[in-house]
């Protein structure tokens, strides 16, 4: 299912779920950064349906909670850490 394993928040939820919670964020994100007042994003966790109301002012969260659907898609993969190279 997903290369994060067990440990993430979203582990055990069906691809098919992600996938149209990732569709709800993204379009509540384009509303929102669009001159949007109020959005609501509904997403599936382990424990039930969530609902989620998010305003201009906290879209950095909305974004975040995007960036976490698609890190568990595969979509896109978290950062690695800088190469650093040791002369000796």
């Amino acid at each position: 299912m997903s290369r994060y394993g067990p440990s993430s928040l979203l582990a055990g939820i069906p691809r098919e779920s992600l996938q149209v919670s990732l569709q709800n964020a993204q379009q509540a994100y384009l509303q929102l950064s669009s001159g949007g007042k109020v959005e609501t994003a509904t997403y599936t966790q382990g424990d039930g349906s969530k609902s989620i109301t998010y305003t201009r002012a906290n879209i950095a969260q909305l974004a975040n909670v995007i960036q976490m659907l698609q890190q568990q898609l595969g979509i896109v993969t978290r950062a690695r850490r800088p190469l650093t190279f040791r002369f000796k």
